[in-house]
Order: C-alpha cells, then structure tokens, then sequence
C-alpha cells in the first residue's frame, strides 16, 4: 500500500512549478505597487470634490504664461505701440499697418500675423470703414467700442499682455488713437482638409464620414448628426507654453453630473507644455498608467461619439488631430463595432462573437503551442500529435525560440507595412509574409504547423475594431509565452489568470472595466457577447449611472 501511494507522488519537477506557479503572482503584485507608488508619487488625481477650485492653465480666453509680468495700456496710443514693437515685433510673420482714420485725425494700427487673416477682409472690411467711414458714435463710450464697430466676433484686450499673446495666436489686433484698451479681431476659420471616411476604422455599412483636425468643424459635425438641446459642449484652453483648444461633449439630461466633475477635474490638472495630439490627454488623464489596457477609447467616426453620448459617457476633442476621445471605456466596448448595430441583430451578434474569439485566439494561441509542444504534448490528438512531430524534424529550435521568430518577424512586418509609402505598404507586406514563411520552412528553422499558428494569431489581431486595443494584446501575447515556455500549461492558465484578475481590479473613472461581467449586471448583458434586437434595448448601461436610464418607453 506504501509503495502504491509513493509511486504516485509527482516528481521534484512538479513541485518546483507548483512553487513557482503560487510565488510568481506574489512577486509580480509587490513589483506591481512599488511601480505605482515610485512612478505615481508625483502625479496624483484630482478628488471629484476638490474640482470646484479655480483651475490652472484653462479658460476661454487667452491665458499668459506663468511668471509672465502684466503691462496695462497706458492709453497713450504711441507708448502702447512702441511697447508692442519691442514685445512682439522680432517676429518677421508679424505685420504692422499704421494709418489715419480720416473722419477723426487719429492715428491706428492694424497688428496681424501673416497667413493667419484674411488680407483682403481686413483690407475691405476693416481698413475701408476705419479710414473713410468711421465716426465720433464708433467710440463714444469707453468699453463699447467692441458693441459699436461693425465687425462680428470682435473682443476687447483687458491688457497689453493679453493683447500681444492673442495677436500670436491668430487674432488681428487693432490699436486706434484715444482708445484705453486695444481691440481683437478673431481669426477666420483655419484652412482643413477634406472630410474623409476614417482611415483606422473602416466598415461595409454605415456614414463614410470621419472627424477632421478642425475643432470647430468637428463640433459642428456632432451637432449636425440630429437636432438636440441637450447636445452640451464646453470649449477650453489647455498647455503652459503652447495653447490648444479641446471640447467636452455630453448629453446634460443623460450624463452622470459625478462622472462630468470628475473628468473636468482631470482636465483642469493637465500640466504640460503642449497637446500634440489627443493620446497626449489619454496618457494624462486615465487611472492607471502602469496597465497594458486603455481606460479612454479613441475614435475618428461621430456616429460611434453620439452612440456613446446617448449612453451616458463623455467625448473630448482636440484642435488638431482628427482622433476624439471617449469615457469612461470597458473592454467589451474596444471589440465592439458601430456596424454592430447597422445589421440586424443575428449577423451583428455572430460578428462579435467572432471578434471575442479571435482576440482569444490573437492573445493565447502562441502560448497555448508552446505548452502543448514542449510540456503537454500527451494532450494534443495522437494523430495530430504524430503530424506535428513529423513537420518539426530538423528543426533545430526548441518551440519557444521558434515561436520568436516568426513572431518578431510579423511585428516588423507590420510595422514597416504602416511607415511605407500607401501604394507599397501592402504588397511588401504581403510578399514579405510569404517569402519569410516559406524560406523559413524550406531552411528548417520552423515547422510548417507553427506557420499556420502564427498566420491565425495575425489574421485574428487584424479583426479587432480598436487598433489600440490590437497592440495591447500583441504586447501581453509576447509575456503569454514567456510564461509558457517557463512554466507550460500551468503557466498559460496562471498567465490567463493574472490578466483576469487584474482586469477585475482595473476602472475607468470609477466604472469596472469588465463591467456587466463584474460585477456581474444582467440586464447589460443584452449588449455584450451578443447583441439583443433593438425593440428589447430599452435601458441604457446601469453601470452609467445616467440621469435618464430609459432609451424608449
């Protein structure tokens, strides 16, 4: 009886994995928090309650910069204009016209940056009038003169600081004779590109038209998709040394007023020199910076920002990337398509399945290989198992190694598909995939099976709808293996396992990213997996908390 209970008591090997397998998760969770609490000591998120301060570097006019020392107009019309000169006037784009309103004898200067006006409505409109038709009513009263002129999105300068800067961002500014204040005259609209379908997210069904780098084109773009009064978007200014707009968007009847205070608490602690683009306040604003996974979704289609305004979350949008943001995010969102909703529900439903399974299959098939090759080969079928054997004779990699390579050959494939030149991308991509696939089953460096792994687990990345959401599951395929090739299959489930739970924990803005799977919410479920048909979707996400809960009555 002994000897029958020793004969089956595993090997060392076992235990050393079993080791391995319980003090692995435990050194991964305390490297985890030291990380966060080194890297984000300095950088801390602002309390929902604490957004009712005066927020920094934000507001609808021009802002200085820091330390930047104030000059009043002093009101004498020569003093102003020499301190404008030695202000701004080293700068060659910046044009300075001086003439004399006929009518009154006064002396005036038009102050512009040159491209940034239009010349002949300045010339026409402004100059004209000033010089041959201004009179004594056109500045009758100090602080009216901006009501009095005949001229549509004219402001007054409160300073000499103030009028110098917004002269540099665009405005002309108009310095005129007897005035106590100097005068701006916004600038046109900035010349945009044509409106275009999105390139990164194309589909068969649905509006061929995509967001441009023009703020102001993109908000008239939500608002044009159907009338609304509920339609709210605030405009701001944000950066310390460059200054770039960027717009909230909500549905004030629908949104959570919690979650909009939050988010603007976000964006009134943005500190940095210059927004280049919207994946700039992405990094800036979401939870955990030390996660693989986007807690803030980034899209080019308006139908996809109204869909999820009408949800309950909230867009932001910057002047000059045609990229919006969405919040907050859960993952199922990031593998759902607008198209989803186009077809009807049984095809809509079958798409995403799909997609659910082909990120399955895009994170874990390398992995999965490598277990059953190396440590598990007793699992596969015996005659599959037999074929597999006999195409890797020769092979002179262990299955890790060979897995790497062909991977790593992928990735750079893809990568100078993207760089390369839109008429050349795709051929080398193609032709490169197969010269390298098929040299390398000819030289015996890889197996042909491994070949069709690896060309699956690439087909099945490409057919995730976020490209974001892509790279994070090619980054966490890269570890799977690692994990694998140390471990086998107990470390592809630990692997599994570890990604589980620390999408449990992960949110975004305080909504769980796995959300209606956990915490678990039924009624959610109606748009997760599957898409239920549109005559039974009468409540929006619970997990929102919205203000209005009903879609339809």
């Amino acid at each position: 009886m002994l000897s029958f209970v020793i004969s089956h008591i595993p090997g060392w090997d076992v235990f050393f994995q079993a080791g391995i397998a319980l003090l692995f998760p435990l050194a991964v969770s305390r490297l985890y928090k030291a990380l966060y609490s080194l890297v984000g000591s300095g950088r801390a998120v602002e309390s929902p309650g604490s957004s009712g301060k005066k927020r920094k570097g934000l507001s609808d006019a021009p802002v200085s910069p820091p330390l930047q020392a104030r000059q009043s107009f002093s009101g004498n019309y020569t003093t102003d204009l020499q301190f404008i000169k030695s202000a701004i006037g080293r700068n060659t784009d910046l044009h300075f016209k001086e003439f004399t309103i006929t009518r009154l004898q006064k002396q005036a200067a038009l102050i512009y940056v040159d491209g940034m006006q239009n010349d002949r409505n300045l010339n026409l409109k402004i100059m004209q009038f000033l010089m041959f038709e201004a009179t004594t009513d056109s500045f009758s009263a100090s602080g009216l003169a901006g009501q009095r002129l005949p001229f549509s999105q004219l402001s007054e300068a409160s300073d000499l600081t103030d009028f110098n800067q917004s002269v540099l961002y665009g405005y002309a500014g108009l310095l005129i004779e007897g005035l106590p204040q100097g005068l701006l005259i916004q600038p046109p609209e900035a010349d945009s590109r044509s409106l275009d379908e999105p390139v990164s997210e194309a589909l068969l069904r649905g509006p061929r038209l995509g967001f441009s780098e023009s703020l102001n084109l993109n908000t008239s773009i939500l608002r044009r998709q159907g009338r609304s009064d509920q339609l709210e978007i605030v405009t701001h200014r944000a950066g310390n040394r460059i200054q770039k707009d960027l717009a909230i968007a909500y549905m004030k009847d629908i949104v959570n007023p919690e979650l909009l205070q939050e988010v603007e608490s976000r964006i009134s602690k943005l500190d940095i020199d210059f927004l280049a683009e919207s994946g700039y306040i992405e990094q800036l604003i979401e939870d955990n910076y030390l996660s693989p996974f986007q807690q803030v979704q980034n899209t080019e289609r308006p139908d996809r920002v109204i869909s999820a305004l009408l949800e309950g979350r909230i867009a932001i949008l910057l002047d000059g990337t045609p990229f919006a943001l969405i919040i907050p995010v859960t993952f199922s969102m990031l593998l759902q398509s607008p198209e989803d909703y186009y077809e009807r529900w049984l095809p809509g439903s079958l798409l995403r399945m799909l997609r659910f399974a082909a990120s399955f299959l895009a994170l874990m098939a390398p992995a999965l290989y490598i277990s059953f090759i190396s440590f598990h080969p007793g699992l596969i079928p015996t005659e599959l198992a037999l074929s597999i054997i006999e195409t890797r004779q020769g092979v002179p990699f262990p299955s890790v190694i060979e897995v790497l390579i062909l991977e790593i050959s992928i990735e750079i494939l893809r990568e100078a598909g993207i760089r390369l030149p839109k008429p050349v991308g795709p051929a080398m991509g193609i032709v490169g995939g197969l010269i390298i696939g098929d040299a390398a089953v000819n030289a015996g460096i890889v197996s042909p099976f491994l070949v069709i792994v690896v060309a699956v687990t690439a087909i099945s990345s490409f057919s995730i709808p976020m490209y974001s959401a892509g790279i994070t599951l090619r980054i966490l395929r890269f570890v799977g293996m690692g994990f694998a090739a140390l471990l086998g299959m107990f470390g592809t489930i630990l692997f599994f396992l570890l990604i589980c739970s620390h999408l449990t924990k992960l949110k975004s803005f305080g909504v769980p990213y796995l959300t209606p799977v956990s915490p678990f919410r039924a009624r959610d479920w109606k748009d997760l997996f599957f898409r239920a048909p549109l005559t039974l979707m009468k409540r929006r996400p619970a997990m929102m908390k919205t203000q209005d809960s009903k879609r339809k009555s």
